[in-house]
């Protein structure tokens, strides 16, 4: 088992084109492999992995198949933080021995596994190496399907490999700098079982009542953006949040991100814009 810390940006086809070119010219930058990934995931009828935050996948790349394991984990300061598991298998089918002693082993019924979705894409792969830090950079376009349904998939992931954790935001940051991008807290297996039809997340506040927090914010955001649902700011208790950023020297940022959403403004048409992200970036790291 290990740890994986990683940050995840959505953007836009055009975002992700400019996103490859700036992180290309920059001085750290070593550009790597690039190769076409399919990704099946697996679940029960009742979708009890997803009911526990665990995804399991098959991905083939090339002659290469992997079989994953990984729990939903932690957010912090601006990273996903998650345990991974990691196998190789000599084919597509899912290996059920390899989960016995994971989590999955315990009160739920291997044998009732079976696909849900697929998640196709093609993967650019760009390493930033600055002293002992060393961050792998995946630039991902495909798409997510699951029957006749499908959506884009367009995101630049950060994923720490060795060094300094705090360099993830630092380089998330810069980017945000240079393309408007989205500080997604969904990830590829969550967009996949909303378009399957097994999971409808709330936007309004995954946690107690009372203040909303900054991390809570910022899944909401993520939330209407998968769903498209307007983020209906007026109904939270985001004193907190207002708090912070005031705190940190970006409240006019995020009062015109708040008014926007207030009127009505999608998420969607607000991550068109640097001033989204940069937003999410700065409460992520206050």
């Amino acid at each position: 088992m290990a740890e994986e810390l990683e940050i995840k940006l959505t953007l836009t086809r055009e975002g992700l084109v400019r996103a490859h070119e700036w992180l290309e010219a920059q001085s750290e930058a070593v550009r790597g492999p690039q190769k076409s990934l399919l990704n099946r995931y697996y679940d029960t009828p009742e979708s009890e992995l997803n009911s526990q935050r665990a995804a399991l996948r098959v991905r083939q790349a090339g002659d290469r198949c992997v079989q994953t394991l990984k729990t939903q984990g932690e957010f912090v300061g601006g990273a996903h933080r998650r345990e991974e598991w990691e196998w190789p298998v000599p084919g597509t089918d899912l290996n059920l021995g390899l989960l016995a002693d994971t989590p999955l082993g315990d009160g739920i019924n291997l044998a009732r596994l079976q696909p849900v979705f697929e998640t196709n894409f093609t993967r650019q792969i760009i390493m930033l190496r600055q002293g002992d830090t060393e961050i792998e950079v995946a630039l991902d376009q495909g798409a997510i399907v699951s029957g006749d349904s499908s959506r884009p998939l367009s995101e630049v992931e950060f994923e720490l490999k060795s060094g300094d954790p705090s360099a993830l935001i630092t380089w998330a940051g810069r980017l945000a700098g240079q393309v408007p991008v989205f500080l997604n807290l969904v990830s590829k297996a969550e967009q996949g079982y909303y378009l399957a039809g097994l999971y409808t997340p709330d936007a309004r506040h995954p946690g107690s009542p009372g203040p909303v927090s900054a991390t809570d914010f910022l899944y909401g955001l993520s939330v209407s953006w998968l769903t498209g649902q307007p983020y209906a700011v007026s109904d939270l208790d985001l004193s907190d949040v207002a708090r912070l950023a005031e705190q940190g020297g970006f409240g006019d940022l995020y009062s015109d991100i708040i008014a926007s959403l207030g009127a009505g403004v999608s998420v969607a048409t607000l991550m068109e814009q640097q001033a989204l992200g940069k937003l999410q970036i700065l409460l992520a790291t206050s």
